[in-house]
């Protein structure tokens, strides 16, 4: 069974810097694309970037020049560095997956990214 693991989140005042981690577990495939969503309070979940096998990479406009993603693909990870962070960043942050051989897309439990002005 594929499991998604967040780590890395936290509490960081405005203009610090934080990294989350994803690592998969339970696959035996890769996964095509890996990325990162947040959902704030009250509002929708949104990407924020994902990243694929190759390296090609997507981001949000809110993000870019601040947040960069990149991917170990031999350990099935992928890492969200955040600099610049702004209030409006905080958020839960959820790691998503698609698996290249099932298609299918999975999620992680999310991880808390609080960021005090």
């Amino acid at each position: 069974q594929v499991q998604l693991a967040e780590s890395g989140g936290g509490l960081v005042q405005a203009g610090g810097s934080l990294r989350v981690s994803c690592a998969a577990s339970g696959s035996t495939f890769s996964f095509a694309v890996m990325g990162w969503y947040r959902q704030a309070p009250g509002k929708q979940r949104e990407l924020v970037a994902m990243i694929s096998t190759g390296g090609g990479t997507n981001y949000a406009d809110s993000v870019k020049g601040r947040f960069t993603i990149s991917r170990d693909n031999a350990k099935n990870t992928v890492y969200l560095q955040m600099n610049s962070l702004k209030p409006e960043d905080t958020a839960v942050y959820y790691c998503n997956a698609v698996g290249d051989k099932d298609l299918r897309t999975y999620w992680g439990r999310g991880t808390q990214v609080t960021v005090s002005s």
